[in-house]
């Protein structure tokens, strides 16, 4: 054990006292970091790429006049974006237009049937964001729909009232011991749940690929180092594969854990020093009050039933499946690691069909999400080169308590034996040299006597 200690604090402190480690650690928030705060920031910088736009109105419909030749309803500027009628032909417009400080024209051309489809034009010398684009055809459409409501014989407020807001609050029911019917309130919406699953699965599906391969890069520089025929006199192959897997995960659980702890921190402080508003994001800017008050309700409402998720089973469930699946794939990469030696070409064609079983069950995650009770969620929440990445993604959705503890016991029972499976092929060949190695000759490793 006292060598295996050893073996595990050498493989954690290598790495993370690597200046690539360090940088690595501390930069990725502050890069996450400056993709929340860049934009805001922008947006409260000079003028922020404002446009003023030139409405040249030939309907009548968009820029409303009164008797005087007032614009009545004028459209309303956004963030980006500034909207000035304007009076005049459409080619004098076209030749003065940036001349009198506009960026484009917006062209709404008169409408001889209200039923016909609405094609307005754009003129400018640059290129429209999609953006930009959709703004002004939501601000054209709005005002076209205002008209036809009016037309139809109805105000605005009145068709507002017809409307309806339609809300799935879900329920579990269960008999209690006299046989009553219970009621319970589910603890998470289907939002939730399907963004906490994808989340979940990608973060292990990284994490085995990065650092599994980190574990078979380390066994091939020692074994092309030949630091390890002097390792090997002192200490047993098995201990020293154990101790390098058992290292690695702890550099990817500090990581991890310095990242979430960052991102978090940077995500609360950062808005509170530089004042940003997250209503100042261009999206929020862009809608309109009801819209604003309906999107702020909706994200309270997903906050409400993050808080309430069963996080006390979720996050060691979610552990065991991490620390499970992690093992057998970094065991199986360290097996390859030892047997290829410095033959990259090779290293690639035997680490292929470790990497299959994880693409597969990222390619199946949509499927799972969709249904996560189907017959083919269950069956892939069984199978152990699926299910570190399969029944994370399941939890949100809260599985029968006998599917998580089988699939789990499974999943520990094969970690064990590819642990064993890999230590077999590790210590024959971390000391062979100049062989190609194929999967035949990887099944006598295995029988070899020690």
């Amino acid at each position: 054990m006292n060598k295996l200690w050893l073996i595990f604090q050498r493989e954690f402190l290598v790495r993370v006292k690597k200046r690539s480690f360090i940088l690595t650690t501390l930069l990725t928030p502050f890069a996450f970091a400056l993709i929340m705060i860049v934009p805001p920031l922008i947006g409260k910088m000079g003028d922020n790429g404002m446009k003023r736009l030139a409405v040249l109105d030939e309907s009548g419909v968009v820029m409303q006049r009164d008797d005087s030749g007032k614009v009545v309803a004028p459209i309303s500027d956004t963030q980006n974006l500034t909207f000035k009628p304007v009076e005049t032909k459409l080619e004098d417009l076209q030749k003065s237009y940036q001349e009198d400080g506009f960026d484009g024209i917006v062209y709404v051309p008169e409408m001889v049937n209200n039923d016909a489809a609405i094609r307005i034009q754009y003129f400018s010398e640059g290129q429209l964001s999609m953006g930009d684009k959709r703004t002004i055809e939501k601000k054209i459409e709005q005002k076209f729909e205002s008209k036809k409501i009016k037309d139809a014989g109805f105000e605005e407020n009145m068709i507002e009232q017809f409307q309806a807001d339609v809300a799935l609050n879900q329920k579990q029911i269960y008999l209690d011991d006299a046989g009553n019917i219970v009621e319970k309130d589910k603890k998470n919406g289907a939002e939730v749940a399907t963004a906490m699953g994808f989340f979940m699965a990608f973060i292990i599906y990284i994490i085995l690929i990065v650092y599994g391969m980190q574990v078979m890069r380390s066994v091939m520089e020692e074994k092309m180092n030949r630091i390890v025929e002097v390792v090997i006199s002192s200490v047993k192959p098995f201990q020293l594969m154990l101790g390098k897997i058992l290292g690695v995960s702890a550099v990817g659980i500090l990581q991890l854990l310095v990242w979430g702890g960052l991102i978090f921190g940077i995500a609360l402080l950062v808005p509170l020093f530089l004042g940003i508003d997250a209503s100042q994001a261009q999206g929020m800017s862009e809608m309109s009050a009801a819209e604003q008050e309906t999107m702020i309700d909706y994200t309270n409402q997903l906050l409400i039933s993050l808080s309430q998720q069963n996080w006390g089973f979720i996050i060691p469930v979610f552990l065991v499946y991490f620390l499970g699946g992690y093992f057998i794939y970094a065991a199986l990469f360290a097996a390859v690691g030892s047997a290829v030696g410095d033959d990259l070409g090779e290293s690639q064609s035997l680490t292929m069909p470790i990497m299959i079983p994880v693409i597969l069950s990222i390619s199946f995650m949509p499927a799972v999400i969709d249904n996560p009770d189907g017959t083919l969620a269950f069956w892939l929440s069984m199978i152990p080169f699926f299910s570190p990445i399969i029944m994370p993604a399941r939890l949100p959705f809260e599985p029968p308590l006998w599917e998580v503890l089988l699939s789990g016991a499974i999943l520990i029972a094969t970690a064990f034996f590819f642990i064993w499976l890999a230590g077999r092929i590790y210590r024959v060949g971390i000391l062979m040299y100049g062989k190609k190695v194929t999967f035949k000759e990887l099944g006598k490793w295995l029988f070899y006597k020690d």
